[in-house]
């Protein structure tokens, strides 16, 4: 089978939902509308080019005006599994549906797990343990943590055990040591995500740095890199945090970057250089930084400087280039607490043919996959995912 595409460029907004599903109800999240939102606190969103490609036709926004003809195909899609989270998002858009929730501990890690990981990574104690903000929760445990070498020990509203330690007392590689101690012993509670979470700075200034790492649950099936890394000739490129939520598989190139601003900068340097695949990117800032600390007017302005760099990359995508962005779930600013949202994700996709044509409205996706199976159909891979359609032949007029 022919390629229709030489490459494709996956790009997702990391909590850039788009309104509440019907069973928003059940996840508490009735209402919510990430972007909506946003646009709502600031008095409008200004950016052009998402609404020339037809942000606005898929949902009310203020200040993104629906238009007549668009420069891509533009939709939104449903989750099929029942969670909200980073790893359930991105597997179903490979082709993993998460039939079971993953467990969470909203009330901290049981006494004996904690025990046994003081044990088996070898560590004076623990520190924390309880559902926190990783930015408030170093400022209030960050002296002890130094004082002591404890690590700090906390998770959300996910599926997640997440450590945290200064990079230069604690130092970066025991960090992760003791993380991958912590991975083992998640694998048998069923966890999704141990996060390494490394700081560094002073009493009452302790700042994250861009040495995040994330330990992934093993993935349970084969997912769309996988299938493309059997095609001759082909590479998958991860960029950031990707590769780590699939378990650091299917990829035959890593590149780190740990921002917003690094993660899309890496990403125009895919599209610069000629190669055939795959470059999959999460912009993670939209998340972590501004929908889990509830700031609408941050988020505004990175919705806006991403609107503003999307020109000068899709100006290196020739005839055979295929852009799709979408998002992994909502993380609606205005909503209580700091926890992710139930919604729908957008679904823009962006070709020569489509700014040349217009763009098609792709309605409501069933499910995340459909995009793992459309970037199968783009790239003329003869297997497919168990579950997702292609919307390929829908994307042009």
């Amino acid at each position: 089978m022919d390629s229709r595409f030489d490459r494709v460029f996956f790009l997702v907004l990391d909590s850039v939902g788009i309104g509440a599903m019907p069973d928003a109800a059940e996840f508490g999240d009735v209402g919510s509308h990430t972007l909506g939102h946003i646009a709502d606190a600031v008095g409008g969103l200004k950016v052009p080019n998402l609404a020339a490609m037809g942000l606005g036709n898929i949902s009310a926004i203020k200040g993104v005006a629906p238009q007549e003809s668009t420069t891509a195909a533009y939709g939104k899609s449903l989750e099929l599994a029942k969670g909200k989270d980073t790893t359930t998002g991105h597997w179903e858009m490979a082709g993993i549906r998460v039939n079971k929730p993953f467990p969470t501990y909203h009330d901290g890690f049981p006494q004996n797990f904690m025990d046994r990981f003081v044990k088996e990574a070898k560590v004076p104690g623990y520190l924390g343990n309880i559902p926190a903000s990783g930015t408030e929760i170093i400022q209030q445990l960050g002296d002890e943590h130094v004082k002591t070498g404890k690590p700090i020990v906390y998770t959300s509203a996910d599926s997640v055990f997440q450590i945290a330690c200064h990079e230069e007392t604690f130092g970066l590689d025991r960090l992760y040591k003791i993380s991958e101690v912590a991975r083992k012993l998640c694998d048998e509670l069923g966890v999704a995500r141990v996060i390494a979470r490394p700081f560094n700075g002073k009493s009452g200034a302790y700042k994250r740095t861009t040495n995040r790492k994330d330990f992934s649950v093993a993935l349970p099936e084969e997912t769309m890199m996988d299938r493309l890394q059997r095609m001759p000739g082909l590479e998958t490129v991860s960029i950031g945090k990707v590769a780590s939520i699939y378990s650091e598989r299917g990829f035959s190139k890593k590149v780190k970057a740990g921002d917003n601003r690094a993660i899309f900068s890496a990403f125009l340097d895919e599209a610069k250089r000629p190669f055939r695949g795959l470059a999959f990117a999460n912009l993670v800032d939209f998340d972590m930084l501004y929908g889990h600390r509830r700031d609408s007017a941050g988020y505004a302005r990175e919705l806006e400087w991403l609107d503003a760099e999307l020109p000068k990359f899709l100006s290196h995508l020739g005839p055979r280039d295929l852009l799709l962005m979408t998002a992994d779930h909502g993380n609606d600013p205005s909503f209580h607490g700091s926890d992710h949202t139930r919604e729908y994700v957008p679904v823009i996709a962006w070709s020569r043919a489509t700014a040349e044509k217009g763009g098609r409205d792709l309605g409501v996706l069933q499910t995340f996959a459909d995009l793992g199976e459309t970037v199968l159909d783009a790239l003329g891979c003869p297997e497919h995912q168990n579950i997702g359609r292609s919307f390929l032949s829908r994307i042009s007029r």
